[in-house]
């Protein structure tokens, strides 16, 4: 019997990240050549280098309905959904740092080699939202997360030798004020699927 399995379509390398205050505009998602050929809009920042790439987690909470005469539940009722991107940032620095803590105040004094900066985080309530988006190396995907707060805990190891220090975030993903949490888009019909 030949092999009727098609050759999968894989997905590979990390991609870029980006931030952007809430409520920037996204991508205009512009394809030639099946592949995205827009920039991101100049609100969304490169968030650069990660430890190891990032990961997207989306989970939709269910109760089964039952009834007595039947062993298997009738239906399942979706009762919540969780989604979040979670990565450790590999450029330690002052903004990045307020990214991950949802806020803060950064003060700078002096200019130049004189120059220091301080950072003092959020007061409770006073935290802020962001967005978060994705490009695959590849330009054929897109993730745009359109209001995230970094739930994660951000604990910066810091270590001897090539074990680099980085910054962890899980950027959980809430509901916007319209719309859905977040958008994945892709270019062509190769990612499409069948």
């Amino acid at each position: 019997m030949a092999n009727t399995t098609a050759v999968p379509l894989l997905a590979t390398d990390p991609g870029y990240l980006f931030w952007a205050p809430l409520g920037s505009t996204p991508p205009a998602n512009t394809v030639v050549g099946s592949v995205f050929t827009d920039a991101w809009p100049v609100a969304w920042i490169s968030l650069g280098a990660t430890e190891e790439g990032s990961n997207f987690n989306w989970q939709t909470s269910t109760e089964p309905i039952t009834v007595a005469e039947f062993l298997d539940p009738i239906r399942y009722i979706a009762t919540g959904r969780t989604g979040s991107i979670a990565f450790a940032l590999a450029s330690i620095h002052a903004v990045n740092l307020k990214r991950a803590l949802n806020g803060g105040t950064l003060t700078t004094t002096g200019i130049g080699a004189t120059s220091m900066t301080t950072y003092v985080p959020p007061a409770t309530g006073q935290e802020v939202r962001a967005m978060i988006g994705w490009e695959s190396q590849d330009a054929t995907e897109r993730l745009v997360c359109f209001q995230c707060f970094n739930t994660g805990q951000v604990s910066i190891a810091r270590r001897k030798g090539a074990d680099n220090a980085n910054i962890p975030v899980e950027f959980s993903l809430e509901q916007p004020a319209t719309g859905m949490p977040f958008q994945y888009a892709t270019a062509g019909v190769g990612r499409l699927g069948a």
